[in-house]
């Protein structure tokens, strides 16, 4: 009985947007732009790149290949990188936990 006023409710609401050349209601627009799953899989993609160019300044300088300051710079991304991660890991497990508090 409830669902059956909620799509009448729903058609007449439609019907006079239609009218007033507004856009009718419960028909979803496609998404622009990434999906969650993608935004992540980026982050994740650019940490390790950001480790893996660390890693190089790193043995460049332990041959003494490499300038010290670029070096310096290279271990500061990857603190930030490292505690951004951290942070982003952190939000997800506080997430989790909150719907597996949901009530059902």
């Amino acid at each position: 009985m409830a669902n059956t006023t909620i799509n009448n409710a729903m058609a007449a609401y439609n019907n006079a947007a239609q009218q007033l050349g507004g856009k009718p209601v419960g028909q979803d627009e496609p998404q622009s732009g990434p999906s969650f799953g993608e935004v992540l899989q980026s982050f994740g993609n650019q940490a390790l790149a950001t480790g893996r160019e660390d890693e190089k300044q790193t043995l460049a300088a332990t041959t003494g290949k490499a300038d010290m300051s670029e070096v310096v710079m290279a271990v500061s991304n990857a603190e930030l990188t490292v505690q951004t991660v951290t942070a982003v890991r952190d939000k997800v497990v506080a997430a989790y936990q909150e719907v597996l508090r949901m009530p059902i």
